[in-house]
């Protein structure tokens, strides 16, 4: 990693594919020092990081321990962090009364579990400077919820909750708390839906196309740029227009 001192120390979770993988691309590209963690993808975060110069850790984030040992590795090799992105997340269709205890469990240890620990890592450190941007990304289905993605929906409505409740515990240090709340993104995630579904969702997209992910890491670079100080405790929709509130 090229060791400048006056460049932003970046930590993105779930940084190997999709969303986190462009979003380490972006902030690589302009310049940040980035370290991301993620959980199973060996190729593809040898290739980003081969890519792009930033240091890849893996981890199982859901777990406690491995959430705070990851994150300070990240930290130890950064030497410090100004911004950090909660990214990791994963997504499961079914009925609610087909969803299982294990289901339930595991959707909220990574969706919401594993920001809080990483939150909790990095914190201490951004309260001592009085600076830091504390960013998740979120989902639309987290503010008005999905018909057979409820505990999905839960998950993700919690880290909004998060953030609103975290944004005013943490201003008065200068931190400031925000999330970005995708809609129908183009990544492996939406990849299992037929033709036609993906078809019916750009249809019910008022602009007309899926998203990509490099629209929501140009979201995230602007929540965490000098522009956006005076902005926390937000939700940014970043949908097309699906979910207009």
């Amino acid at each position: 990693m090229k060791q400048d001192e006056t460049a932003r120390r970046v930590i993105i979770t779930g940084g190997s594919r999709g969303i986190g993988a462009e979003t380490v691309r972006l902030f690589a590209a302009r310049g940040c020092r980035v370290v991301f963690l993620y959980r199973a993808a060996d190729d593809c975060a040898s290739r980003l990081a081969a890519e792009t110069g930033a240091e890849a850790i893996r981890a199982d984030l859901a777990s406690g321990s491995e959430a705070f040992e990851g994150i300070n590795r990240a930290i130890e090799l950064l030497g410090d962090v100004d911004v950090f992105i909660g990214n990791a997340g994963i997504a499961q269709t079914k009925l609610f009364t087909d969803i299982t205890e294990e289901d339930w469990q595991r959707m909220l240890a990574v969706n919401l579990s594993a920001p809080f620990y990483c939150t909790q890592a990095v914190l201490p450190r951004m309260i001592h400077r009085k600076t830091g941007r504390i960013l998740y990304v979120s989902s639309m289905w987290g503010q008005v919820g999905a018909s057979c993605e409820v505990h999905y929906s839960a998950a993700k409505a919690g880290l909004i909750g998060m953030t609103k409740a975290l944004a005013k515990e943490v201003g008065p240090s200068g931190i400031t708390v925000n999330c970005v709340a995708p809609g129908v993104i183009d990544t492996d995630m939406n990849r299992c839906l037929d033709a036609a579904s993906v078809r019916e969702l750009r249809e019910e997209t008022p602009l007309g196309r899926l998203g990509t992910p490099r629209d929501v890491a140009e979201a995230l670079w602007y929540l965490a740029s000098e522009e956006a100080s005076f902005i926390t405790g937000q939700v940014l929709s970043v949908n097309g227009g699906f979910v207009i509130q």
